[in-house]
Order: C-alpha cells, then sequence, then structure tokens
C-alpha cells in the first residue's frame, strides 16, 4: 500500500513543458511505475480515486433550467411585476396577454440557447475510446477515461493518443499534432519526447508512460480555455442598454402620475393598473423576440450559402467585426503538402526528380510527403509509365538514424537504387559532394527563407555509384481564392490576421502570397510584453507564428481589450478556445467537431470567401435590427409622454389600459417581417451608435408626441366627440401612425429611398386594417365609424413631415459620411 504522497504525481509532472525536461527514468521512478510490468490494478484504482477519470466533465444543466433563466433579468422581471399586479386587482385579460408576452420571449431565447453547440461534448468525443495498457504485468484492453498518470501503454500507427504521454521504449514515430499546435507537417518524436493528448500517429509504433489525463494534459488545458471563454455579445449589451433606458423613462413619467393621482385623489387602483399597463406598454417586451426572429431570418438565409449559424447574436458581431484573426493551415491554406519547386542537379531534370523521388516511396504507407511525391508524379502520363516500367524490389522505410529512405529497383534490366531524405544526408551519399555542395546549400538557403521545406533525391547506378539527382521544395499553399478573399475582406474595413503553429519562415511566405503584409511576429513575443505593448503588438502586426493555443485566446483577448470586434477562423482542436472567446467564431469547412461547437458559426463550403457573404448579410441583418430599435424607442417615447402629459395637462385618461396593451400587440409582433426587409449592406463594419440611436428615435418619438396631441384636441375640440370615442381615435392614430413610423426608422435617407420588403408592407398592412376594423366598429373600444378615414389620411401627413425632421435629425447626430456598397446580386 503507497501512502498519499506517493500515490499522487508531483506537481511538476503535471506540467507538459517541464516533462520534455524531465528524463524518462526520472518520470518512471517519480511516478512509481514499472516499463516491464506497468501499475498495480490496486496503485490504478487508487489513483483514479484521486484523478479521476480520463475524461472531460463539466456540471450539465436540465433544460429546465435553463428554460426558467430567460424569466430572470430587468426586463422580464418588469413583466412578471405587471402580471401580478394585474392578477391582484383582478384585471384577468391584462393577466393572460402580459404572459403570453412574456412565454414567447422566454420560449424564443429558449430555442436558441438548446441549439446553439456545446464545444466541452466535442472536446470529450475527441478523446480515444480504448487503449492498450499493461497492469500486473500483462497488456490489456481497457477504456482510455481508466488510464491514469504511471500507466504503461502502447500506441501505434492510426492511434489518437488517448493522454499526455512520456515516449520509452521504440525507435521514431511521426504524429500528427496539426489539429493541436497548428503545425501543417507530421512531426517526428524519439524516445524521450512527449506526444499530446488527441494528437494522432502516422508512423511507428512505442511503449510508453503516462503523464497527465483528462483536464491536466495540453488537450485538456484547451477544454479549460473553450469552457472559460464566455462572453456577452455587443447584441445582448444593446438590448439590456435600450431596456434599461426605457425602464427608467417609464420609472419617472410613471413616478410622475402617481404622485399627481395621489394630489388629485383618484381611485387609487384604477391610478395602479394604468400605471401597470403604462409600464408593460414601455417595456420593449417583445424587442428580444423581434430582433431574435430578424437573425433567424438572416441565418436561413445564410445557411442556403453554406454558412450554418449555431449562435444568433454571432450575426450582429460578424456586422460589426474589424478584424479576422484567421487560422493558417487549412484556413488560408489548403493543409495539404504540395511540391512547390523542383530544383535538378548537374544533368538531371525535374522529370528524373519526380521519377526516383517516387521509386523511393510506398504508397501504402500514406506518408503526407510520398503522397506529395507520387501524386505529383502521376499526374504526368510519361512520367507514370516511365515509374511502373520500374519494380521496387525492396523499400526501406524512412529511419531517422539515417533520415532517408532506400529503394531496390529494377530499371531497364540492370539493379539500381533511390533514396530520399534530408538534403544534407542526400549530399554526403553523392560522388561529387564538393562539385555540388555550394549549389545545394544555396537552393536549401533560399527555399527556408521562403519557408519551404527541402527534400533531396538521389540515384544510385548499377556500379554503386550514387548521384544527387534534385532538390524538392514543399510547402502548404494557400487556397485559390484566399488572397481576393483577404483583399475584399480589407475593402470592407476587415483586417485579416494570420495565426499559425507553424515556423515564421513558412508564416511570412504564406502572407507574401495572399498579400496579407509581412510584418508577422513569434507568439512569444506578446508573453514577454506587459499588456499595454503587447496590445500595440498585436495590433499592429499582419500576423503570429508558432502560437500555441494559450497563445490564440490571448490574442483575441487582447484585441478585445483594445475594443476590436474579433472574429477567428479555425478548423482544429488548438483553435476551439479562441473561437469561443472571439465575438465570431467561424469553423472552416473541414472543422474538427470541437471547432464546430466552439464557433459561433460554420462554414460548409471549402475556402474564405464565403465569409465575405456572411459578412455583407449580417450587416444587412444589423441595419434590420438597428431600424427596429430606433422604431421601438420612438414609440415608447410617443405613447409614454403622450399619456403622461394629457393625465397632468387635462387631468384624464387619453387612453384605456386595454388600449394601451393592444398597441403593445398591434405594433410590435407584425414588425417581426422587418426580419424580410429590403436593405443595402454597408461598405464598413457596423456598431451600436447607443447615443445616436436614441437621439434619432427621440426626434421622431417627439414629433409623434406633437401630432397625438393635436389628434387629441382635434377630437375633443373640432369634432366635439364624446370622451370615450376621442379616446377611440387617439389609439386608432397611435397604431396606425405610430406603426408607420418603422418605415422612416428603416432608411437614413427618405422614406422611399429604399423600397421596403413586400412582407414588412402587407404585414403592416394588415395589422392597420384589423386596427381599423376595431376603431370603426368598436370591439373592445367606443366606435368611431367614418372617423377611421381621417385618420389613415393625418396619419400618412404625420409620416412625412416627420420623415423630414429624421433627415433635419440625422445631420445634426451623425457627423460621418455614410456610403453603401451596391447590392451584390
Amino acid at each position: 500500500r503507497y501512502s498519499k504522497k506517493e500515490v499522487i504525481m508531483a506537481e511538476n509532472l503535471i506540467d507538459v513543458e517541464k516533462a520534455k525536461e524531465i528524463s524518462s527514468e526520472e518520470i518512471i521512478k517519480n511516478l512509481s511505475t514499472d516499463m516491464e510490468k506497468g501499475l498495480t490494478e490496486d496503485i490504478a484504482n487508487q489513483r483514479l480515486k484521486e484523478y479521476g477519470y480520463n475524461e472531460i466533465t463539466e456540471k450539465e444543466e436540465s433544460l429546465l433550467m435553463k428554460f426558467l433563466k430567460n424569466f430572470w433579468g430587468p426586463i422580464p422581471w418588469m413583466i412578471e411585476a405587471a402580471a401580478i399586479l394585474s392578477a391582484i386587482i383582478k384585471h384577468w385579460e391584462d393577466f393572460f396577454i402580459i404572459l403570453l408576452l412574456l412565454f414567447i420571449n422566454a420560449a424564443i431565447e429558449f430555442v436558441q440557447g438548446y441549439k446553439a453547440g456545446n464545444a466541452l461534448a466535442a472536446l470529450k468525443e475527441r478523446l480515444a475510446s480504448t487503449s492498450r495498457v499493461k497492469r500486473n504485468g500483462k497488456w490489456k484492453e481497457l477504456e482510455a477515461r481508466e488510464l491514469v498518470p504511471g500507466d504503461v501503454i502502447r500506441v501505434r500507427l492510426g492511434d489518437i493518443i488517448p493522454a499526455d504521454i512520456k515516449l520509452v521504449d521504440g525507435d521514431y514515430m511521426m504524429i500528427d499534432e496539426s489539429a493541436l499546435t497548428g503545425e501543417s507537417l507530421p512531426v517526428e518524436k524519439h524516445p524521450g519526447d512527449v506526444a499530446y493528448s488527441g494528437s494522432v500517429i502516422k508512423q511507428g509504433e512505442m511503449n510508453c508512460v503516462v503523464i497527465g489525463t483528462a483536464f491536466n494534459t495540453f488537450f485538456g488545458k484547451t477544454a479549460k480555455l473553450v469552457a472559460g471563454a464566455k462572453t456577452q455579445s455587443h447584441f445582448q449589451k444593446a438590448v439590456i442598454k435600450i431596456g434599461n433606458y426605457l425602464i427608467a423613462l417609464n420609472f419617472m413619467l410613471v413616478a410622475i402620475v402617481l404622485v399627481s393621482a395621489m394630489f388629485r385623489h383618484d381611485p387609487i387602483l384604477e391610478v395602479i393598473q394604468f400605471a401597470l399597463v403604462l409600464t408593460v406598454a414601455s417595456i420593449p417586451a417583445a424587442m428580444p423576440a423581434v430582433l431574435s426572429a430578424t437573425m433567424a431570418a438572416g441565418a436561413l438565409k445564410l445557411s442556403k450559402k453554406e454558412v450554418i449559424i449555431s449562435k444568433l447574436v454571432a450575426i450582429e458581431e460578424m456586422a460589426g467585426m474589424d478584424i479576422l484573426c484567421s487560422d493558417k493551415t487549412g484556413t488560408i491554406t489548403k493543409n495539404q503538402l504540395t511540391i512547390t519547386e523542383l530544383k535538378p542537379i548537374g544533368n538531371f531534370n525535374e522529370d528524373d526528380i519526380l521519377v526516383y523521388g517516387s521509386l523511393a516511396s510506398k504508397a501504402e504507407n500514406h506518408d503526407p510527403i510520398d503522397d506529395a511525391v507520387i501524386g505529383k508524379m502521376a499526374a504526368n502520363e510519361t512520367l507514370k509509365n516511365r515509374h511502373d516500367n520500374c519494380k521496387q524490389e525492396n523499400f526501406l522505410p524512412f529511419d531517422p538514424v539515417k533520415k532517408r529512405t532506400e529503394a531496390e529497383i529494377l530499371e531497364n534490366g540492370k539493379k539500381v537504387k533511390a533514396s530520399k531524405g534530408a538534403p544534407q544526408v542526400i549530399l554526403e551519399l553523392s560522388n561529387n559532394k564538393s562539385e555540388i555542395e555550394t549549389q545545394v546549400n544555396d537552393i536549401i538557403e533560399k527555399a527556408g527563407v521562403r519557408g519551404f521545406r527541402t527534400l533531396g533525391v538521389a540515384k544510385c547506378d548499377d556500379q554503386g555509384t550514387w548521384h544527387f539527382v534534385g532538390l524538392i521544395c514543399l510547402s502548404d499553399p494557400p487556397r485559390d481564392d484566399s488572397a481576393i478573399t483577404i483583399e475584399t475582406a480589407q475593402k470592407l474595413g476587415v483586417r485579416v490576421k494570420m495565426i499559425t503553429g507553424d515556423h515564421l519562415a513558412i508564416a511570412k511566405e504564406t502572407a507574401r502570397q495572399v498579400r496579407m503584409g509581412d510584418n508577422i511576429l513569434p507568439a512569444k513575443e506578446l508573453t514577454e510584453k506587459p499588456d499595454r505593448q503587447a496590445i500595440k503588438l498585436v495590433e499592429g502586426a499582419d500576423g503570429f507564428s508558432q502560437v500555441f493555443p494559450e497563445h490564440k485566446y490571448e490574442i483575441v483577448e487582447l484585441l478585445q481589450e483594445a475594443n476590436h470586434i474579433v472574429g477567428m477562423t479555425g478548423d482544429g482542436v488548438n483553435d476551439a478556445p479562441a473561437l469561443k472567446k472571439a465575438d465570431a467564431g467561424i469553423a472552416v469547412e473541414g472543422a474538427t467537431d470541437a471547432a464546430k461547437s466552439a464557433a459561433d458559426i460554420v462554414l460548409t463550403k471549402p475556402g474564405l470567401s464565403v465569409i465575405l457573404d456572411a459578412i455583407k448579410e449580417s450587416r444587412m441583418i444589423f441595419q434590420r435590427m438597428q431600424s427596429y430599435a430606433t422604431y421601438r424607442i420612438s414609440e415608447t417615447i410617443d405613447v409614454l409622454f403622450f399619456t403622461v402629459l394629457a393625465i397632468l395637462i387635462f387631468s384624464e385618461y387619453p387612453v384605456t389600459a386595454i388600449m394601451i396593451v393592444m398597441l403593445a400587440l398591434f405594433n410590435d409582433f407584425p414588425i417581426m417581417s422587418i426580419a424580410f426587409d429590403n436593405v443595402k449592406p454597408s461598405e464598413k463594419p457596423e456598431i451600436w451608435e447607443m447615443r445616436k440611436v436614441i437621439s434619432i428615435a427621440s426626434v421622431l418619438g417627439f414629433t409623434n408626441v406633437i401630432f397625438t396631441f393635436m389628434m387629441f384636441y382635434l377630437g375633443k375640440h373640432y369634432f366635439a366627440l364624446p370622451f370615450d370615442q376621442v379616446q377611440t381615435l387617439v389609439f386608432a392614430e397611435l397604431a396606425i401612425a405610430g406603426n408607420l413610423t418603422i418605415f422612416l426608422a428603416r432608411c437614413r435617407g427618405p422614406l422611399w429611398s429604399i423600397a421596403p420588403g413586400s412582407a414588412l408592407v402587407w404585414s403592416t398592412l394588415i395589422s392597420k386594417i384589423i386596427v381599423s376594423l376595431i376603431c370603426a366598429y368598436g370591439f373592445f373600444v367606443a366606435p368611431i365609424g367614418p372617423y377611421i378615414f381621417f385618420v389613415w389620411i393625418y396619419a400618412c401627413l404625420q409620416m412625412l413631415v416627420t420623415d423630414r425632421m429624421k433627415l433635419l435629425a440625422y445631420k445634426v447626430f451623425d457627423h460621418e459620411d455614410i456610403k453603401f456598397s451596391k447590392v451584390t446580386k
């Protein structure tokens, strides 16, 4: 029986970076394990209790709790209070209508949350399901979740590594870490090296010891970052600001009504009831629902363009995005090793390089380099025939000691050899090394500066003499549309920054090819600087190289601290934390499940060009949302100020409680059709300029207040109608003229500058026809008959005058030149 101190792994060994520096023997000793026998079942079980299962766990929240959360917050509180007071004073019609508003909003918010992907679940699925483990001296198959620090395991070709491990016994392995570190090429590992959980073995087989499980792995730390990356969207902040503004305005005016009613000795229950419904009418109860419907309609449209929205608020964030952090491998580039250049030496030519290079390869191994060479050769029918006429009789795979492959070949009846590998190794083989050394080194140096990886190819003739055939330059080329996409994004006011795990030279060459700029910095420079200097570095850089997940997260965070709205594209597990932290996380086509679930937006079409469609569409959606917000604030001002001032001045209630409740229904829900309105995308990022929105809305609202008072005066003194009919006349004007305000709020120019969408026109028209019939024939209100036609004429005149006031307001409050891009067909 081991003591707790002996069983628990030393804390410094949990850190992968420190584990790289410690010898295998020391780690085995500290973990109290044995490579021959492994752990005993008793010790393994004890450690399992101490460390927990090798899986990423999360606290699950019930669907009921997720639904109930939508009833918590300033706006829901006010609506709930209104419902409770309605029940107390037994105004059941108001009570049920208020509850209906509340539950519609909660249901829409719940559905949004339910559809959002869970990043931690996808990360969990990424872990290997089973592993070969040595326990009590015997090899056995165990679920990967049962692994503990100190377990001896065996990994081989095709395995997903189940935990962070120290390699102990074996020759070498080639491991694909691209999904974790962003490295585009497989990494060569030897005994004593560390391999990461979640990476994939491409070649080799080794015995290893587990040094970290679950959240104590490189992979698990990524999951922690994803779990901790919670941000409040600019959309959510805007809704809260609008709600708080209207609530504060309501409290102030309702307080005035209550105080004045006390001095007039009005019946207290009637005053409370009226103040209650006035509060409900002024609170933007339907605003989240309308804005969500607008974004949902936009998300559906984007899905037809191969853009899947998993988090609706990301649409608004993308509209305001001014910086796009783009992962290089698989996003800007194809994530496909490609032969960039062939450099023959001596009397050989490019065809010779491909033929002998492919003969020194093995297609069955599916080595990325072999695949690139064989694929290039096979594309040329002449070379393919020449290759097929040669017979590969024996093949020696890549040896990390010799650093080359070698094949015995029967060519034209003669036995020759072909080899490919590290250029310096191939150079040592060559019979004329001294003659060609300068030329070879010059090619290698120039290729290195451009970020290319070089590979030497040699041929041994039947006399046993090796000849240097030439050099192959390999790279991961940019996608065909990357350069034009980046250029177009910059024209739209979005600066693109490349983020990659590759080395600086590779990053700079890729940036040059896509015309991004060459100010590429190693990510470690950020960690060495104070925050202020780091922010300046991050803003000025065109991209970053040698980036780890925590660096990506930090880059996004620093840009957000500098008040940028940041988008992040990526496809691997290493991108997941930054994708979730970003204002708009975008998983590109072919992304891992972890990246897709962490992202707000998933592209199902290859390349970055589809992002341009998403940006333009999101900006149009943003304009629709801003139009509604302007409309809603102006309408609240109209109803609140007119009602309160009329009570104070005339000591009469100009509208009834049921009229105010009906206004909330007839003015808000038909406006959901604004989701399909016609707008033009802006040429610059959109932002919520709340001061300007409230200022423009206030001008519209107070202009309408004047017209509503004029209608009240006409009904009471010019038409000399009974007071209950005057109330109906005013209600009709508030409903018809107020609802037409949406056609003013939706454009910055004259109301006819952009034709409205047919859905908006018809829904508004139908709503107003229903209101007209209610007022004309007296359903729930006193009938006003033909006076309804006068209200329509009056409302149209009011709309034209208010539109002029809006144009003047924009001249005062909007100091920027507003430009629109042409609508793309």
